[in-house]
């Protein structure tokens, strides 16, 4: 029986340490053994519990040395209820097994529970949606959110429901596909042209002034994160830079994946997203430039021009590449195409 399937059904895990376990610590031990459907940390969690022993007698310490012969219980608690609250949000599912869901972000939608939103978000539709079959990460049978998007960015994202695909999918993000076989792509519909049709924008980000918003700052400062997209212009709309507000559309494709990355950087450079409320304020007067009716079409559009159009991963079970692209919603390819015929 799998550790997964143990804590599914609140049940009794026996091992018996071997002689290379002489002088090992007891969580390293037990994460190698139980690999990789309990991440360390998890096993750290279990300890702190009280939830682990060594020949009848509870462990209080994860640092505990084991002897060879040494033999430890685990005793794999049920999952608990998530905290959130399951909501019938409808979800444009792309994928599904055991291990992990596939879904089409529309913008608008929240993906985790907050401040000020704490139902209708991401998180609420998954437990509804997923139910049983969520195994529980960490403990809890919630879904595991490995990455995010911004709440009115829309497009494919990745959600595990169970330890192991959490562990494995959070592996690859936390490595942003330097070593493995990550691969993501937004599609931004940006203010003007930039200068080369393919760039790399590195360019550390940090805190900005206004604490929901980041800024590209020195990189000596404390809260400097390293950042680095990749840019490729798919298309240029309007050709009288005197007389017309140009636009591009841009495929990003992040070697790093810091909050608001993109839209940090795109403004960075000199073109903000269409419609970013946040980075694009300079430009918010550009659209009156524009004939009609995509001028009234840029004032009303309610959110930035970004969307998350590929993701490819290994999956964490088969180890076969996943590979899933939305195309572009409604509202943002009426946009592109309002732009198109200028």
């Amino acid at each position: 029986m799998s550790a997964s399937d143990s804590e599914a059904t609140g049940t009794l895990i026996v091992l018996e340490a071997d002689a290379d376990a002489a002088g090992v610590r007891l969580d390293q031990w037990l994460a190698g053994r139980l690999a990789p459907d309990l991440s360390r940390s998890r096993v750290q969690a279990l300890i702190k519990q009280g939830a682990v022993s060594i020949g009848g007698k509870v462990v209080e310490e994860a640092k505990r040395k084991l002897a060879a012969g040494d033999e430890i219980a685990i005793d794999m608690p049920e999952a608990e209820p998530a905290e959130p609250e399951g909501e019938a949000i409808p979800l444009d599912i792309l994928y599904e097994d055991d291990e992990l869901i596939v879904i089409n972000k529309p913008a608008g939608l929240v993906v985790h529970p907050g401040a000020g939103n704490w139902t209708g978000t991401l998180v609420n539709a998954l437990i509804h949606h997923c139910g049983d079959s969520l195994s529980g990460i960490g403990g809890v049978k919630r879904p595991g959110i490995v990455h995010r998007l911004d709440k009115e960015t829309s497009g494919v994202m990745v959600v595990a429901k169970t330890d192991r695909a959490h562990k494995s999918l959070s592996e690859a993000f936390a490595d942003h596909g330097r070593t493995g076989d990550l691969e993501r792509a937004y599609d931004a519909l940006v203010w003007g042209f930039p200068q080369r049709m393919t760039g790399t924008i590195d360019a550390p980000l940090g805190r900005h002034a206004d604490r929901v918003r980041r800024a590209v700052v020195p990189e000596h400062r404390d809260d400097a994160r390293h950042a680095i997209t990749h840019f490729t212009v798919q298309e240029r709309f309007g050709q009288d830079q005197a007389e017309f507000t140009t636009a591009s559309l841009v495929e990003c494709r992040l070697e790093t994946g810091r909050t608001h990355q993109i839209r940090v950087h795109m403004a960075h450079i000199g073109h903000p997203v269409v419609g970013d409320p946040d980075y694009g304020q300079a430009f918010r007067t550009k659209s009156n430039r524009l004939p009609e009716p995509l001028k009234s079409a840029v004032k009303a559009f309610p959110r930035q021009a970004l969307h998350a159009r590929l993701l490819a991963f290994r999956h964490p079970a088969s180890h076969l590449i996943m590979r899933f692209e939305a195309p572009l919603p409604r509202d943002m390819g009426e946009l592109v195409e309002g732009f198109r015929n200028l």
